[in-house]
Formats: structure tokens, C-alpha cells, sequence
């Protein structure tokens, strides 16, 4: 029946697949299975150790049927047993290291863990019991000697959940949603039992216990309703590690070696997700979101979180955003997509509008269009084939493809998307303390502090302007500014003392005029120094020629002390210089080493 509603409605769901461009093999789809599940309750494993994989699926039972486990082998339901409660997750994991090496199967479900092996019953975790709220017990126990009546204890008990901090039982929370006549009854039935308060998981994932390998035995990680992490030890089932969390988990995603070194990221439903370590009780970063999450994928080194305003986030283990791509419908799962062969990690997301759009980083690699909304996703080997898609659809329809071995995801392939300059970040640094009051400061005296910089503007220029003219009236510059006289002046100082050689260096910067009757002269401090020239004649300065001009100086202190030597350029008959320059001389080294 499944086979043959699979060959006559897969017109439908093949629209897409069937044209010739699609990476994708259309092995199988049944619009009639009656699979009600999401991506947390689907896994793919060798649950028998021969090699065949099945599909295990936490079927939730809708319309007031009771909830399911199935495994399918191939298009045909190979088991089917009820659960006790709404699953929350299913995981497959090694539990030791015998042979045959066939995983166990944990489904989390209410306030328990089950775990089967063989598919059979192999052990049950239930968690720890909480503390009781004692003034509740203490109702109860007045209850049960019939020293107050059902009303009294109704009102007691609502003071009770509004001030205390410790919530009330699922007994007393039943008991106040009762009608008035349905209270005695209740009363008369439960006020012999034994208050009990006790959390309940909301997610699980696995974590390798103390090797990296593909089939290394693993830890199983819960989250709790009471804001807490717990880890299980794979062989007694006892709790290794206790991490709280500041709201309540709903998805996780691990990476590492408990024993070893691992991260955890939790998705929470205050919008945020945390990131804890190993030798962390509590969160270590905090990835505060704009929306509530509905997903959360690790793709190598990045956290893909899936957000109900219709968009994927991609984050750093530290908190620091790199990419947001926005969806074309609203995200409702979200899963890996690992392709070993070719070393492909991408995030599958299930949208409302039908479409499985898959992402590497936020680079669109291809689209998959089907008939209904999708609900659930798996990506691994199915059977023996090791690239298959397991997709649940809103109606309760199962669909089943094969990536072609043929097939390349290609970026861009899917669609065009933004150009990637659209969402390069600016590295803005942090704002300091510092930097808000100089801005508050700023926008309070934004005028004066404007006239002030103005001020203090016109003021250096001012000053430049007459220090330049002092410069040219001096001729303290090196340069000749004046146009029947364009020279140019440098001076080099060679040797370690106490006898220096003084070369001057001038030059007639003009283009067809020869400069003549030049004089140069040198003040210097007597006491210090000594030179056999101090006034000569310059010769016939060429155009565009360096004529070095030759002087020993002789250093007369041993103090090791040093002084300026002015150098004038004179024009015979003129008593103010042409140029000038200030040569700072060293010390002698060699008076000062005798």
C-alpha cells in the first residue's frame, strides 16, 4: 500500500526533481505515511551491525493517538512500539567497545531517558528528583487529616505559587486547575501520595567521550526544564558533569572530547545562546539574539542559529557575528548536511513555504522544493546509500532522496544572492568610558569648543606667518629666496676630533646666471673652537653646480662639550646675509678619550 501511494502521488513532490540540472534522485515519496515528528526525533544508524541503516523516528501520535517509536528498513516499517510520553530527542550512540559494534538508541521522553540496544529495552536514566516546596507539603499533610477543606487548600496553594521560590508539584498545579466540583475527588485520590517534584528533558545530543573517532563511545548531553546541563556517563548512566544556565535549553550543539576539551553551545528560550567548556559551570559567552531561536546547527567552526524573524545568524564560538541571510519564509527545521566524501559541511533549512535551501556559511548551494511544508530533516546513509535525504513534510508525508554521486554544490547555485562587500563589518572599536563623556562633553559645548579650535587656528597661523618673515628678513634659512641671488647651502662635519673637516656645499640654483662676489664667513665660540679660515672670498658660483668649500676646525675644549658654528653667505657691501645655516658640532672624541 505505502509502495503503491508512493508511485502514484510522487508526480507531485518530483516537479522539481525531475529536471536534469537537480542534484538530487527522487528514491521515494509517501504523502500518506503518518510520520508527525521533528529533526530532534529523526536518526539514521546501523542498529544491527550489518551494515543496512535504518531510519529511527519519534513518531508524537497526533490527534490523541499515543506516541511512537518506528524504525524503517528501506520504504517498510520495521518496528513499531509506544512511548510512554512525547519524545523530546532520539540519539544513537556507542556505549562500549565490544564487537559487534552496534550503537544504542536513547529516546528522551518525559523526566526519563530510554535506551535500547538491539532494539530492546536496555536501560532507563531518570533524573534526579527536586526539592519540595515544604509549605506545600505541609498543605497536603493538613489535607490528608482533613484539617482544611478543598477550597481553603486552593487559595493557600495559588498564595503559595505566587510568592515562593521553589514552584509547586505537578500535583498541585493539576489540583489548581481544577473546577470546584472536581476538587474534593482529586483531594480524596492524591492527598495520601507523597509530594514529588520533578523537571523534565527538553533536548539531548551526544558528546565523544575521549576520542575523536567516528566510532569512539559517547557521552549522552540533557537539557533540563530546571536551567541545567547535565552529562551521562555512557556505561552507568551516572551524571559526570552538572553546568546551569540562566534559561532553559532547548537546542544543543557540542564539539571536542569531554575528556579532553569540548564546547557547548545551548539555544535558550530567553533568545539567547549560551557557550560553555569544559572547566565552565556556567556560561563563559553570550550570543544575545533579536528573536527567539528556532534552530541551531554547528558548521565547522561556526554556530548557524535560525531566528523567527526569518533568518539564519552565523556566529564564532566567542559571540562575534559574521554573516545574517534572510530567509524567504519562515525557518521551521534546521540540520546538518555533511557530505564525508567531499569534505562538504552545509546547514539544511526547512521552510514554510515548502522549499529545503541549503547553506555553506551564507552562500547559497542549492534549493529543494516539496509539497508541503517541511517539519523534519536528516542528512546521512540510509540503507547503503551514504548521501540520503530524510524529509517529513506538515501533512505527515515522508519523502526520500539521493544525492547524485555525480553532484557539486556550487556557490551561487541555488540563486543570486547580495553581493559579499553588503555585509562586510567595519572594525569599529569599542566605546570606552572615555570616549561617552568626551561625546556627551562634545554635544554640551559643541559651539564653544568649535570657537575655541577656530582661535587657536588663526592664532598659529598667525604665528607661522611671522616666523617665516623673520626667517626671510634674517636669512636664517638654508635656501635663498631671493631671485638675483638663488642659492643654496648645506654643510657636512667629518672626523672624531679634535680636528674636524668642515665641508660647505653651494650651489647657484639658477638656470643661466652666474652668481660672483660672494663672502663667507663663520661665528663660533673662541673659547671652544679654533679655525685657520673664518672669512674667504666664494669663486664664480656656475649654474647648477655644487662648489665645496674646504676648513678645518680644531676642538680646544677637553670638557667634551659642543657648540653651534654660524655659517654667513655675505654679498660684498651688504652687511645682512644671504643665507645662513647653524651646524651642530659634535663632541671631540678624541680629547675626551685622553
Amino acid at each position: 500500500m505505502m509502495a503503491a501511494a508512493s508511485s502514484s502521488d510522487s508526480d507531485s513532490g518530483k516537479a522539481e526533481s525531475n529536471d536534469a540540472s537537480s542534484k538530487w534522485l527522487d528514491a521515494h515519496y509517501d504523502p500518506m505515511a503518518n510520520i508527525h515528528t521533528f529533526s530532534a526525533c529523526l536518526a539514521l544508524a546501523d542498529l544491527h551491525g550489518d551494515g543496512e541503516y535504518k531510519l529511527v523516528v519519534g513518531d508524537l501520535g497526533p490527534g490523541g493517538q499515543q506516541s511512537r517509536l518506528k524504525v524503517f528498513k528501506g520504504l517498510r516499517v520495521l518496528t513499531e512500539s509506544p512511548l510512554p510520553a512525547l519524545p523530546a530527542a532520539a540519539a544513537t550512540f556507542l556505549i562500549d567497545q565490544h564487537e559487534p559494534r552496534t550503537p544504542a538508541l536513547a529516546f528522551a521522553s518525559g523526566p526519563c531517558v530510554y535506551v535500547y540496544k538491539n532494539l530492546r529495552p536496555y536501560f532507563k536514566f531518570s533524573l534526579p528528583q527536586l526539592p519540595t516546596n515544604t509549605l506545600e507539603q505541609d498543605l497536603w499533610n493538613q489535607a490528608k487529616e482533613d484539617q482544611i477543606d478543598p477550597l481553603t487548600l486552593k487559595e493557600m496553594l495559588e498564595g503559595i505559587r505566587e510568592k515562593a521560590d521553589v514552584p509547586l508539584s505537578v500535583q498541585s498545579l493539576r489540583f489548581l486547575q481544577l473546577e470546584r466540583s472536581e476538587m474534593e475527588a482529586f483531594v480524596n485520590q492524591h492527598k495520601s501520595k507523597a509530594i514529588r517534584r520533578q523537571t523534565v528533558i527538553t533536548t539531548m545530543t551526544t558528546l565523544k567521550k575521549n576520542l575523536a573517532d567516528e566510532d569512539a563511545v559517547s557521552c549522552l548531553v540533557l537539557g533540563t526544564e530546571n536551567k541545567e546541563l547535565l552529562v551521562l556517563d555512557p556505561e552507568a548512566f551516572t551524571i559526570l558533569a552538572k553546568m546551569s544556565l540562566p534559561s532553559i535549553p532547548v537546542f544543543l550543539e557540542v564539539s571536542g572530547q569531554f575528556d579532553v576539551e569540548f564546547r557547548l553551545a545551548a539555544a535558550c528560550r530567553n533568545g539567547n545562546v549560551y557557550i560553555l567548556r569544559r572547566d565552565s559551570k556556567c556560561p563563559k559567552y553570550c550570543i544575545e539574539l533579536s528573536a527567539q531561536p528556532v534552530g541551531l546547527v554547528r558548521v565547522n567552526k561556526v554556530l548557524v542559529v535560525g531566528s523567527t524573524q526569518d533568518s539564519l545568524h552565523g556566529f564564532t564560538y566567542k559571540g562575534k557575528k559574521l554573516w545574517t541571510v534572510q530567509m524567504p519564509a519562515a525557518i521551521l527545521t534546521m540540520n546538518l548536511l555533511e557530505q564525508s566524501s567531499r569534505g562538504l559541511q552545509a546547514v539544511m533549512a526547512g521552510l514554510a513555504n515548502g522549499e529545503v535551501r541549503i547553506y555553506r556559511d551564507k552562500a547559497l548551494l542549492d534549493i529543494i522544493r516539496t509539497p508541503d511544508a517541511v517539519t523534519s530533516l536528516c542528512f546521512g546513509r540510509y540503507g547503503r546509500e551514504d548521501n540520503t535525504l530524510i524529509i517529513t513534510t506538515r501533512g505527515g508525508g515522508l519523502i526520500i532522496k539521493i544525492l547524485k554521486r555525480t553532484a557539486v554544490f556550487v556557490e551561487g547555485g541555488g540563486e543570486v544572492g547580495p553581493p559579499p562587500a553588503q555585509a562586510t563589518k567595519l572594525s569599529v572599536p569599542r566605546k570606552t568610558r572615555l570616549y561617552v563623556d568626551q561625546t556627551l562633553r562634545e554635544r554640551e559645548a559643541g559651539t564653544a569648543m568649535h570657537r575655541t579650535f577656530q582661535t587657536d587656528l588663526y592664532l598659529l597661523r598667525l604665528r607661522t606667518a611671522r616666523t617665516y618673515v623673520q626667517a626671510l628678513e634674517s636669512s636664517l634659512n638654508p635656501v635663498s629666496v631671493t631671485a638675483r641671488e638663488p642659492l643654496k647651502l648645506h654643510a657636512v662635519v667629518q672626523g672624531l676630533g679634535p680636528t674636524f673637516k668642515l665641508t660647505l656645499h653651494l650651489q647657484n640654483t639658477s638656470t643661466a646666471r652666474p652668481v660672483l662676489g660672494l663672502l663667507v664667513c663663520f661665528l663660533y665660540n673662541e673659547a671652544l673652537y679654533a679655525l685657520p679660515r673664518a672669512f674667504f672670498k666664494v669663486p664664480l658660483l656656475v649654474p647648477g653646480l655644487s662648489y665645496p668649500l674646504e676648513t678645518f676646525v680644531e676642538s680646544l675644549s677637553d670638557k667634551g662639550i659642543s657648540d653651534i658654528i654660524k655659517v654667513l653667505v655675505l654679498r660684498e657691501g651688504q652687511s645682512a646675509p644671504l643665507l645662513s645655516a647653524h651646524i651642530n658640532m659634535p663632541v671631540s672624541e678624541g680629547l675626551a678619550a685622553a
